[in-house]
């Protein structure tokens, strides 16, 4: 058909197109079907057409929602259909960028506004998705945007309508889901966008009839370009976005507004209801779980907020109200002008207008009013601060008053009315919220809705108010009358009088508050103790670590206040009111104690006197007097209840304050020849009035309920050398009486703790201070004493010290405190050590503490314990008996028995299988468990020291290996060995049997001749269920932690022979192999354990002694062929993974044994020879029966394969050490090479089996057949570089297998990069081109000219080819940054052999492939894995030995590449997703060319371009992993300029301190506190980055001479970066101690200008900063200097 008939058609429909769109007679559905053809044909040649169907269209949906016109609902949403596709159309877009205006009509702003509203309620017959799409069109063009931006009122409320919506869909969900998901049944058609030329539009002729037709069919569903169409997303995503779209084009519009007043109006009556309420249902956890929530992305989310901050900022707080804000927040002065009437119209009163918005119940539900006020309520004061805080033309005290009187006013808005604060005004906005038709809710003016939110918003407004600094202490005293300090003191009043400890927020606005001013609650300071501190109740973890950075918090103040003393005092009187509880939680928890123990680092000796003075005094007069009136009670039974319960009362605060006086004590520093004497009368006034209190508690104890006879002087001090002075009257025998009642427990063991505290204080200050005398008046009798009688009464209370049945567990384990001590103070004494009985009263003592029967019975479960004395009961008293027993076992062991020895190694092992069987429970930190103290005890070095311990431990060991075997399956005869055991230890072994001589336990002669049976025949003496192995694999564990250096030749030799008779003389049962169970350990799994733990002992420094026992060609013989005998029962069992691992261990094991033998000279050519002989004779009967009958013969052969390769690599590392030594170890190469030749032919074909075809090459896996032809590759290469080392002439090299080599090449690198590989094989296979490679090099050297010519052109072949290949692999997208990380030491290899000898054709080819590749076209166009190669082949190239020419070929063009490359980070830093795969990489790179280029670099502008580069890497808002990446990577690049090119330091040291200076404020902000979250998974990122920081300080005053001029500048940006955060504990700690040395590079001017220039509070920081360097790190510094040459 023609196109002119179809024209003159289209033409004569067009004709009158505009009289049948307006005409009532044609129908709706042909004057759709009419504008639809009118709007993509070209022929219809309507003036301004595109308006005039915009216009139609538009006038249709507003006649249809007036009611002035009808259609049906598929014509309706056929016409939003139109409209849609019309403003997503690529010709109206283009029409647009022409400069040609369209515009909408007016009302159908309107219109839209009421849709939205109806599908807010559910009311609208349209679909969400078609309104949505349609303001998408008209928001994505600033023209067709004027609709709404050209009226600000109309856009306010579409926002408005728009935010109401978003909400109801977040908090509806269910009722609104259906209607977002019609959206894929809406109808409407697509307008397609025809040519604009004419023939190339040919309609049918029945279409152009069915047009005037009167009813035709629908026309078919047309395509739009799609270029501004939304892709299809999750409607509630779509919707979001359209909101985001619209948000930020009302803030463009909002900040072109000139009247402030106008948008301050509009924004709070309409806009801020709906924008808070938005705002947080996107961030509140409660709709996290909302399926509208789930859809949306947190970017977003996070995007959305931001907007709606910006909107509120601007149109809440603009500068031109800051008068506004004042005049009606600042209080009026006495002088301000007239009053105006109260019937006139005021100014406007921004506070009272928002406030009174916020409080208005109306806009959301009411569950959620509260939450929702208090959010906006942090927001709101926030953004007031970064308005008004800093504002220009105000004095800063100004400033500070106005943000104070807005808190002022916030703080009520909670239903919070400190005293001060207005409650009418707060009324007053209330009742100015409710509307006509509403009833004000109750006044409650003091309590809020909910505590745990108005908390929440309390604490955020107190932080938000420290972090500003709008309270200075001295201006509010001064010039405001302490407005401020009365208000913070009101709200205190609040929280303690409606005190809420079980939420972490009520502690948390404490320590705010403390933050603020100290001052604030000192009129309190007894209730905030009673609360948050002593009464406090045990809870959650959340709330617990909440209490207890606010107590640390409080002890830090008190502590630089210098005011710990009178903290105390409070505390004092607090722990001595009657409890309000029965039982006072535990008063020092861990954490506490932490605190404690630094505060009073920084305290003087003299407060820490007083503070015991204090809890002494304390305990004489509040608690002695409850505990001392018997008399009374004895008489007046009827009392005797009450009685009772008052000393229950004062035994527990007792036990209160004998805790904290032993932790104050503990952290005391001691007394020293250096301490001042008025130091030391104190410290001698405070032992005495200790010594009367102990004798005084224990007196109260009835003589017989005592543990022991009650005498402090018992515990006296030894007198200085060659005196005694022991009492026998004090150490009379103890009666053992049983304690009935709790107070006298309780009493009981603060008594014992007393008493042990002093004696270790009175001990050190006698030991270290020649000026402290004992305070025992008795010691100066004592010394008159003969010798004869002091051991005697030494012997005499030591045995007193044994406690009674009734004693509670704390008191037990003081008592062995206190046995220790008197050991102590007996082994100082050298005296004693010669008297007979000593030795008697020393193991009396050990046994005692020992306490051999306490750990008979083990309970249920493993407790913990947080180490804390006063914690010890009944759960926890087994956990710390065992940890105060192995921290002091270097001192009992030597008194205790044999059998008592072996009884603590029973209980080691025990504890360390317990722990291997039941998975350890997650503790918090610091927390103890036995058999975590077990498992450090075997892991620490000092535990080999103690050889009794150790070597009973492996007895233990042993002997549960023989049990294990007693109880498995004997299908034959027992072993030798085990009958000489039974023999000698009976058939049942015990403990008992672990203090017999080790030959007792296991006969090594009699296991050896089992070894070699077992060799001979292959026979299985024990099979094993999977518990016995299961029990095996622990042993094994506990074994391997083991320090082999540590065992005796007895030991090591037995230990070794019973494992290496497990591996050749045990299987697992029959039964058990063919279906193993989840739980049971898989065969594969406890032989490769078992091999290398053999592996791991032979290691060991006595270890000849087995070789002296049994060949080393016998064992690895041995080894082997247990592996292949067994294949059938064993291997055939395994999965792949077990067998792979367990080859990896054979092969270990023979390469440390050959090694050993190697070294040992240990009869090398029999035992090498014997190995090698049975390698290769088995390997022949091998092919010849066959490698395909079965995968286990597979598997056998590759653990041949396997063991040939591992011995051929142990031969070839010890070539060279002497030429008889070579020229045997060169026979057993051509032995294995001759062998190794055939098997990899063999593999290398296919074999058949059972009618199929079996890849050999595939089941052993391509990563070991190129492992094993690398080796054979190196077996033959290995003797031409012995003979060219001893300079033997003569020689010339052949390959045997070159073909088969060449072949393997080729393959490899066909197959490297072509697609995904596994890396295991990548490394081999560039080893392999390595060897390969140095081969065909060293075989061209020694061929004659014109053989040398052709292998020449064959190795520059070979040279492009494996080039192109590498660059090609380190590109590929598929290998992840680890996987690059494995494979870059076998690439740097492969490099070095390529470039050790090549030609500088070779090397420009290189240098040329790489220039290419650092184009940074290649990077802005997506592919940064090509660049990424180049830029991993230069780090690697840097690192190799080049020849001369080559050398100064690369480093001509380093500049070049430096520049390149900094170029290349610039460009890559802007994208965060390249930093980790490629910023990163590619700076490291630069670092490896820094540390290379040591004097090679001799430009220094190139060196200042990376630190130019340098600046641009991100270091905020990253994960910790990848912040920890780019830290590191920037460090290593300044360390390596610091160390490498001092000359550029001295002329860029401003531009390296500023590179250093973002890292040291990167720091500073990732590592400060942030309450909860302080010890994550991701806290030691923090802390290793902290390391480098200070790491680089020393560096950098190392250098002093570059650096001088600018330490104080240094200081500076420290403290002002320091002034802004507070820091984690383990992070300052490592800052300090960098800015420390950097502090001493500091002139006394600089110390001046650093006092006199800071700004106040960066001043106050500096000077705590520098009195802490002076008090810690000078005086060390100066110590030092005085031995420094």
């Amino acid at each position: 058909m023609t196109c002119a008939p179809v024209t003159a058609a289209m033409a004569a429909i067009y004709s009158g197109i505009h009289l049948k769109l307006k005409s009532p007679q044609t129908p709706w559905e042909d004057k759709l079907k009419l504008a639809r053809f009118a709007w993509i044909s070209s022929q219809c040649l309507l003036p301004n057409k595109e308006q005039v169907l915009l216009d139609w269209c538009t006038h249709a949906l507003t006649g249809w929602h007036n009611k002035k016109v009808e259609f049906s609902q598929d014509i309706l949403e056929g016409l939003w259909s139109y409209l849609d596709d019309a403003l997503h159309s690529q010709k109206l877009h283009s029409f647009l960028k022409q400069g040609k205006t369209i515009t909408l009509r007016l009302n159908m702003a309107q219109l839209l506004l009421d849709q939205l509203q109806e599908c807010a309620h559910g009311q609208s017959p349209l679909c969400v998705s078609t309104i949505l799409s349609v303001l998408r069109g008209i928001f994505s063009s600033p023209v067709l945007s004027s609709l709404f931006t050209s009226k600000y009122e109309l856009f306010v409320n579409l926002v408005s309508k728009f935010c109401l919506l978003a909400c109801h869909k977040i908090q509806k969900p269910l009722r609104t889901q259906h209607q977002i998901t019609e959206s894929d049944t809406c109808q409407g058609g697509m307008i397609t966008e025809s040519p604009q030329n004419g023939n190339d539009t040919t309609l049918e002729t029945s279409k152009v009839e069915q047009i005037t037709g009167s009813s035709p069919p629908d026309l078919p569903e047309l395509d739009v370009n799609t270029h501004s169409k939304p892709k299809k997303s999750h409607p509630s995503a779509n919707l979001f976005e359209v909101l985001l779209q619209v948000l930020s084009c009302y803030l463009s519009v909002q900040r072109q507004q000139a009247n402030p007043n106008r948008v301050f109006t509009m924004v709070t009556n309409q806009l801020i209801q709906p924008l808070v309420l938005l705002r947080y249902l996107l961030a509140s956890e409660e709709f996290a779980s909302s399926p509208t929530r789930m859809h949306l992305r947190q970017q977003l989310c996070r995007d959305m907020r931001v907007k709606i901050d910006s909107i509120l900022h601007l149109a809440l707080f603009p500068s031109e109200h800051l008068a506004l804000y004042k005049g009606e927040l600042l209080p009026a002065k006495e002088d301000s002008g007239k009053c105006g009437s109260g019937g006139t119209k005021g100014p406007l009163k921004p506070v009272s207008a928002i406030l009174c918005k916020l409080s208005a119940h109306d806009y959301c539900e009411p569950s959620l009013h509260y939450s929702v006020k208090s959010d906006a309520l942090g927001l709101l004061f926030k953004i007031f601060l970064e308005s008004y805080r800093k504002g220009k033309g105000d004095t800063e005290e100004e400033q500070r008053m106005l943000c104070f009187h807005f808190l002022v006013r916030l703080v009520p808005a909670l239903d919070l009315h400190p005293d001060g604060c207005s409650i009418t005004a707060a009324k007053t906005e209330q009742r100015g919220a409710v509307s006509p038709g509403q009833k004000s809710p109750p006044a409650s003016p003091c309590t809020p809705e909910s505590w745990s939110l108005a908390l929440q918003a309390v604490e955020s407004l107190l932080s938000q108010a420290l972090s500003a600094d709008i309270y200075n202490v001295a201006a509010d005293r001064i010039r405001h009358k302490e407005v401020q300090l009365n208000f913070y003191r009101s709200l205190a009043q609040i929280l303690f009088n409606e005190a809420q400890p079980s939420m972490p927020s009520w502690y948390r606005c404490l320590k705010v508050l403390l933050g603020l001013n100290h001052l604030i609650l000192e009129p309190d300071l007894d209730q905030l103790l009673s609360s948050a501190w002593i009464d406090a109740e045990d809870m959650e973890a959340q709330v617990q670590q909440a209490r207890q950075l606010m107590v640390s918090s409080l002890l830090q103040i008190y502590t630089k206040l210098r005011q710990l003393p009178r903290l105390f005092s409070v505390l004092l009187s607090v722990i001595c009111q009657p409890a309000l509880d029965d039982r006072r939680p535990p008063l020092l928890s861990d954490g506490i104690s932490i605190s404690l123990r630094t505060c009073f680092l920084d305290t003087p000796p003299s407060q820490i006197l007083e503070i015991c003075s204090s809890v002494l005094k304390s305990i004489n007069t509040y608690i002695l007097p409850d505990l001392v009136k018997e008399g009374e009670a004895d008489k007046m039974e009827i009392d005797g209840g009450h009685r009772n319960q008052e000393r229950e009362d004062a035994s527990l605060k007792l036990s209160s304050l004998s805790q904290l006086l032993h932790v104050v004590l503990f952290n005391l520093k001691t007394l020293d020849n250096a301490s001042p004497v008025p130091l030391v009368k104190q410290c001698k006034g405070l032992m005495e009035e200790m010594q009367q209190t102990v004798k005084a508690l224990l007196h109260l104890l009835p003589a017989e309920r005592t543990p022991f006879k009650l005498d402090v002087t018992s515990t006296k001090r030894i007198p200085k050398k060659g005196k005694k002075s022991l009492d026998p009257k004090e150490t009379e025998k103890v009666s053992e009486v049983k304690m009935e009642t709790f107070w006298e427990h309780r009493t009981q063991e603060a008594a014992l703790l007393l008493r042990y505290t002093w004696v270790e204080v009175d001990t050190l200050f006698h030991i270290y201070c020649s000026k402290y005398t004992s305070v025992d008046s008795s010691l100066t009798a004592a010394v008159k004493q003969s010798d004869a009688t002091s051991s005697s009464s030494l012997l005499l209370h030591m045995d007193g010290l044994h406690p009674s049945p009734s004693c509670s567990p704390m008191s037990s384990l003081l008592l062995k405190h206190l046995t220790l001590q008197q050991m102590k103070k007996i082994l100082l004494e050298r005296s004693l050590l010669h008297e007979s009985s000593t030795e008697a009263l020393l193991n009396r003592a050990a046994q005692f503490i020992l306490g051999k029967s306490e750990f008979e019975v083990r309970p249920d479960e493993e407790q913990g314990w947080d180490g804390q004395i006063g914690s010890v009961n009944a759960s926890t008293y087994r956990v710390a008996h065992w940890f105060f027993l192995t921290s002091n076992l270097p001192l009992i062991l030597p008194y205790l028995s044999g059998e008592e020895v072996s009884h603590i190694a029973h209980i080691l092992v025990s504890s360390l299988m317990n722990r291997q069987i039941e998975s350890p429970k997650d503790q918090p930190p610091g927390w103890l468990s036995f058999s975590l103290i077990s498992s450090q005890l075997i892991e620490s070095p000092k535990f080999a020291e103690m050889a009794s311990l150790f070597s009973a431990t492996v007895h233990s060991l042993m002997l549960r290996i023989i049990n294990v075997l007693k109880a498995g399956h004997k299908p034959k005869i027992c072993p030798t060995f085990l009958t000489f055991h039974q023999k000698e230890n009976g058939a049942n072994s015990s403990e008992g049997d672990i203090s017999q001589p080790v030959s007792t336990l296991v006969n090594k002669e009699a296991i050896v001749e089992d070894i070699l049976a077992s060799s001979k025949t292959g026979d299985v003496h024990f099979l094993l269920a999977d518990t016995q192995t299961k029990e095996l694999v622990n042993l094994i564990q506990i074994i391997t932690n083991l320090n082999q250096d540590g065992m005796n030749s007895e030991d090591l030799s037995s230990l070794f022979l019973l494992l290496f008779f497990l591996l050749t003389s045990t299987s697992r049962q029959p039964d058990q192999m063919i279906a193993d169970s989840p739980e049971s350990v898989a065969d594969g799994l406890f032989l490769t354990k078992l091999l290398r733990l053999l592996d791991y002992l032979l290691e060991g420094r006595t270890f000849h002694s087995v070789l002296k026992l049994i060949h080393g060609g016998t064992l690895l013989q041995t080894a082997v062929s247990c592996l292949l005998n067994r294949n059938s029962t064993r291997v055939g069992t395994m999965c792949s993974t077990d067998w792979q691992n367990l080859v990896k261990a054979a092969q270990s094991f023979i390469r440390s044994l050959v090694q050993l033998i190697i070294i040992r000279n240990s009869s090398i050519r029999l035992n090498l020879d014997q190995f090698a002989s049975y390698l290769t004779s088995k390997e022949k009967t091998d092919r010849q029966i066959g490698l395909s009958t079965s995968g286990a013969s597979l598997m056998s052969a590759q653990l041949l394969l396997a063991s040939l390769t591992s011995f051929s690599q142990a031969i070839i590392s010890n070539l060279g050490r002497s030429k008889p030594m070579d020229q045997t170890l060169t026979q057993m190469l051509s032995k294995t090479t001759a062998s190794l030749g055939p098997a990899v032919e063999s593999t290398m074909k296919p074999q058949n089996a059972n009618e199929t075809v079996i890849q050999p090459a595939s089941i052993l896996g391509q990563a070991f057949i190129v492992e094993v032809v690398t080796v054979m590759l190196h077996c033959e290469v290995a003797p031409l570089v012995v003979q060219e080392e001893s300079k033997q002439s003569g020689t010339q090299l052949t390959l045997t297998h070159r073909t088969l080599y060449q072949g393997f090449c080729q393959q490899i690198l066909r197959e490297i990069n072509s697609a995904p590989r596994p890396i295991d094989f990548l490394v081999s296979s560039l080893h392999f081109l390595s060897a390969f490679y140095t081969a065909l090099e060293r075989m061209r050297k020694k061929k004659l000219q014109e053989e040398a010519e052709e292998g020449g052109k064959e190795l520059e072949e070979l040279f492009m080819q494996i080039l192109q290949n590498v660059y090609r692999l380190m590109a590929a997208p598929w290998l992840s940054s680890t996987d690059v990380g494995e494979l870059e030491p076998a690439v740097q290899e492969l490099l070095h052999h390529l470039v050790e000898k090549s030609t500088t054709s070779q090397f420009n080819l290189l240098l040329l492939m790489i220039r290419e590749g650092l184009d940074i076209s290649k990077l802005r166009a997506g592919n940064y894995r090509e660049v990424l190669s180049a830029v991993i082949i230069i780090k690697l190239l840097s690192c190799c030995p080049l020849p001369e020419a080559c050398s100064k070929a690369l480093w001509l063009i380093v500049p070049h590449i430096i520049s390149a490359m900094v170029l290349l980070v610039r460009s890559s830093s802007q994208d965060v997703s390249l930093t980790l795969p490629f910023t990163v990489p590619t700076v490291t790179s630069m670092v490896s060319l820094l540390r290379q280029g040591e004097g090679l670099i001799t430009n220094p502008h190139h060196v200042i371009l990376i630190l130019g580069a340098l600046h641009s890497l991100p270091l905020g808002h990253l994960t910790p992993p990848v912040y920890h990446s780019v830290f590191l990577a920037v460090h290593e690049a300044l360390f390596a300029i610091i160390q490498c090119h001092p000359q550029v330091i001295l002329k860029a040291a401003p531009s390296f301190l500023n590179v250093f200076y973002r890292l040291v404020a990167s720091i500073m902000q990732e590592g400060r506190q942030r309450g909860d979250s302080d010890t994550g998974a991701d806290s030691g990122e923090y802390l290793q980055c902290s390391r480098l920081v200070e790491r680089m300080y020393t560096h950098i005053a190392a250098t002093a001479e570059s650096f001088t001029a600018l330490s104080a500048f240094m200081v500076a940006q420290y403290v002002t970066e320091l002034q802004k955060v507070t820091l984690r504990p383990d992070v300052k700690l490592h800052l300090t101690e960098g800015i420390y040395c950097i502090l001493d590079l500091c002139m006394e001017q600089d110390l001046k200008f650093l006092k006199t220039g800071l700004h106040l509070g960066v001043r106050e920081v500096f000077n705590e900063l520098y009195s802490s360097y002076t008090h810690y790190h000078k005086t060390q510094r100066q110590g030092e200097d005085k031995y420094t040459v």
